[in-house]
């Protein structure tokens, strides 16, 4: 299975999965564990910086999905793609355990005011939407409605066996190693659970929600966009940076390379970035050069975010760059 296959079925599966669960529960809910969030913007800022620091790619597609549902403002947003460093955060741990660690930290900082500067100056109200969920009655998302689980089965409907043999087969492509990470860790436990739980929602909830809630809405709306935009974005990925020799672009001049970090910060990919980390570690670069390209780039992160709106992905993007400009001139200038 190729790289951009196995990428694609990872990204798009997981964040599929998480917006079953995300729109279950929150119908299950009456939409009451959204006020854990909402309104509450300190907690939306800590939550998501948290859930970006976190290694790897799974905590910045969370934050994703909450914000394309209206549960968090575009300022968390940002802060958990300025606390994020993809997966590449898992090879500098590896490397250099001490800085690796003392990067995160500060990202997590940065992130969290970054957050609060963002929502200051777009106002939190900017958000995509605001209460996306259509509430449905609690008996039509009873969680085990009893005695009707073996006749839903019998007589299952198509998007119910669609949906349950997708699931089920993602869950086995993880398990066998061809989706997700190939060695045992956290990331591959995380797709397993999300996963497992996705699939748990598709056998149980009734006919009635499982069409016209999970059907409609997220297969139906989401799925054909995310699946294209995500194979579009790492097919231009693999052209632009497995074709080009990007160590050709290695100048001795700091203020050039911090330029070129934040660029290359730009491509919405994990892979790349690991030049600076492998450069700042042979101390050919400066740190603050290492921290701006941490804060723009985002991984994968934003790639769910590309497939929902190519206008809000440009907009924290371009965010994203500015800050990283800005942090990253300011401490090359305290001399860091």
């Amino acid at each position: 299975m190729s790289s951009l296959f196995r990428d694609t079925l990872t990204i798009s599966g997981f964040v599929l999965a998480t917006m079953l669960a995300i729109e279950y529960m929150n119908v299950l809910t009456r939409g009451h564990w959204q006020l854990l969030l909402t309104g509450r913007y300190w907690r939306q800022y800590l939550v998501a910086a948290t859930l970006g620091a976190i290694p790897g790619c799974l905590g910045p597609f969370a934050v994703v999905a909450m914000y394309t549902h209206g549960f968090v403002t575009r300022g968390a947003l940002v802060g958990a793609m300025v606390a994020t460093s993809g997966d590449e955060a898992f090879v500098f741990l590896a490397l250099s355990p001490g800085w690796a660690i003392r990067l995160m930290a500060l990202l997590w900082v940065i992130g969290i005011l970054s957050a609060v500067a963002v929502d200051q100056w777009f106002r939190p109200a900017s958000a995509l939407t605001k209460g996306h969920f259509e509430l449905h009655h609690l008996d039509e998302c009873e969680c085990l409605p009893s005695g009707r689980l073996w006749e839903q089965w019998r007589n299952c409907i198509p998007a119910r066996g669609i949906l349950a043999t997708v699931l089920g087969s993602l869950i086995i492509a993880v398990l066998a190693g061809f989706v997700g990470p190939e060695q045992w860790n956290w990331e591959r436990v995380s797709l397993l659970l999300v996963g497992g739980f996705a699939l748990f929602v598709v056998a149980t909830t009734p006919d009635h929600f499982l069409e016209q809630h999970l059907w409609a809405h997220v297969v139906l709306r989401h799925a054909p966009r995310l699946f294209f935009w995500t194979v579009l974005a790492l097919a231009a990925v693999h052209w632009f940076v497995h074709d080009m020799e990007w160590h050709e672009l290695v100048r001795s001049n700091p203020q050039a390379m911090l330029l070129l970090a934040c660029l290359v910060g730009l491509i919405p990919e994990s892979g790349p970035h690991l030049l600076f980390i492998s450069l700042f570690l042979e101390k050919a670069i400066p740190f603050s050069v290492l921290l701006a390209n941490s804060i723009v780039q985002d991984g994968h992160g934003m790639l769910p975010l590309l497939a929902h709106s190519r206008k809000e992905f440009v907009a924290v993007k371009l965010i994203n760059l500015a800050c990283g400009l800005l942090i990253g001139a300011a401490a090359m200038a305290l001399g860091f």
